[in-house]
């Protein structure tokens, strides 16, 4: 019962058991369940500080100043881009070629001449 074992390879395990609940006879019978063995409750949230909300305020100007610059810097050099596109554009399609630089290669004698026949 403990074994998993893996019908198919690719199959998900099967989900886990619900926690078993404890029997009967090893709650004390004479006290009723106490709040003391849940969870305590979360702490009441903080109270409202309005010197948070003006932080607040402030970071979410400079994000939005930030990304103005940032648009802006963008803006720029999709122009700068599209200028550049556009002076390809207009130049004229030339197949530009280097010249060919004649081989003046000296060519070296043969180490061992051929016999005439």
């Amino acid at each position: 019962m403990g074994e998993l074992q893996i019908q198919h390879p690719f199959s998900l395990p099967p989900p886990p058991l619900p926690p078993l609940p404890q029997p009967a006879s090893s709650r004390d019978a004479a006290a009723p369940p106490s709040s003391s063995q849940d969870d305590p409750p979360p702490p009441p949230p903080p109270p409202f500080d309005p010197s948070r909300m003006i932080g607040i305020i402030r970071r979410k100007a400079l994000i939005k100043d930030l990304a103005a610059v940032y648009h802006a810097e963008c803006l720029t050099y999709c122009q700068e881009l599209l200028e550049l596109q556009k002076k390809v554009d207009e130049q004229p399609f030339t197949d530009i070629k280097p010249p060919e630089e004649p081989r003046k290669e000296m060519l070296r004698p043969n180490k061992r001449a051929k016999k005439a026949r």
